[in-house]
């Protein structure tokens, strides 16, 4: 049994690989804006809202929860009494998207891993100051040096972006 050690470190390995990728499989891909799509929060449709939205899926749920702002989606993530068990979140990619009004399909891009301009000119859809994605770094900044604001990661969120004059929510 030479070989005992060495096969049972690769029984292991591509086990872990495995419960890797199971555990990427878990999360569901973006779905798509539809007529029918409405805000969690604000309960009307989305596509009579311009600019980036937002969608999460909670774990278990088969839908995805609609958010016709990115600063609605961050504020649920936020919230303490908002689900905590979340599958994935994504945004529209604003780099990618060719329409302001309404980003086309394909433009989704998980939350986690875009840059955010916060603080633009750029009015969300509710008409509120907004959190705008870009998956590319250089765009976001481009974006912050034509219409005002600063760039910052989905962890480096400032509370106050989501939630003006809010003291600690946390």
């Amino acid at each position: 049994m030479r070989h005992g050690p060495k096969l049972l470190a690769a029984v292991l390995l591509f086990g872990l690989a495995a419960c890797g990728e199971e555990q990427k499989a878990e999360a569901p891909p973006p779905q798509e804006v539809t007529a029918d799509t409405v805000g969690e929060f604000c309960g009307m449709d989305l596509v009579e809202h311009p600019g980036p939205k937002g969608q999460i899926f909670v774990r278990g749920e088969p839908e995805p929860l609609w958010f016709a702002t990115v600063r609605e989606l961050f504020a649920f993530t936020m919230l303490p009494e908002m689900p905590k068990d979340v599958a994935a979140i994504y945004v529209n990619d604003m780099a990618r998207a060719q329409n302001w009004d309404q980003p086309e399909p394909g433009t989704w891009m998980e939350a986690e891993k875009a840059f955010y301009v916060i603080g633009s000119r750029q009015r969300s859809g509710m008409n509120t100051d907004e959190l705008v994605p870009f998956g590319d770094e250089a765009a976001a900044r481009a974006f912050a040096a034509e219409q005002g604001g600063t760039v910052v990661r989905f962890d480096e969120m400032p509370e106050d972006a989501v939630f003006p004059g809010a003291e600690g929510m946390s």
